[in-house]
C-alpha cells in the first residue's frame, strides 16, 4: 500500500468510495475545489486501486480533517488507523500543533477509531450533519501534535 498526494485523475475513484460509504457524500466539485485550494489531499492505493483518501485543511499551526474514507471492502482491516497514523506523522513533520475533526455522534466505529488513535473529544456541534429527517450532532475531536 502507498500513501500519495491526490491528483485530478483520482477524483472519480475517490468519489466512488465517498458515495459508497457516506449518506451525504461530497460532490465531484467538492473534491476538485479541495485539489485547487490549500487543502492537503491524500489517497491510499492498493494494487493500483484507490482504497482510502483524506482531505485536510491547514490553518496556521492546525490541521482540520475535513473528509476521510475507506472503501467498504477494506474496512475493519486496520487501514483507517494506519492512514490516520500516517497523516499524524506528516503533520508532526510539518510542525503542526494539533489536528481537529468532526464526526457524527452516531458513528460509533469512527469515534472508536479516533479514540484508539489518540484523539479526544473537545466539543459538540448541535445539528451539524444533515439526516434524512433532520440534523445530527457532531462530536469535535482533537489530536495534540506537540
Amino acid at each position: 500500500m502507498q500513501l500519495r498526494k491526490m491528483t485530478a485523475a483520482d477524483v472519480d475513484a475517490v468519489l466512488a468510495v465517498e458515495q459508497q460509504i457516506h449518506s451525504h457524500p461530497w460532490t465531484r466539485g467538492n473534491f476538485i475545489d479541495a485539489l485547487n485550494s490549500a487543502s492537503l489531499c491524500w489517497v491510499h492505493e492498493q494494487n493500483n486501486e484507490i482504497v482510502a483518501y483524506a482531505i485536510l485543511l491547514a490553518a496556521l499551526d492546525e490541521l482540520e480533517l475535513l473528509d476521510i474514507g475507506v472503501a467498504r471492502a477494506q474496512q475493519g482491516k486496520g487501514l483507517g488507523k494506519r492512514m490516520l497514523q500516517e497523516l499524524i506523522s506528516l503533520a508532526h513533520a510539518q510542525n503542526f500543533k494539533r489536528m481537529l475533526l468532526e464526526v457524527r455522534q452516531s458513528n460509533a466505529a469512527a469515534r472508536a477509531l479516533y479514540v484508539k488513535t489518540g484523539f479526544t473529544q473537545i466539543g459538540l456541534r448541535r445539528g451539524y450533519y444533515p439526516l434524512a429527517g433532520g440534523r445530527e450532532d457532531a462530536i469535535v475531536m482533537e489530536y495534540q501534535l506537540e
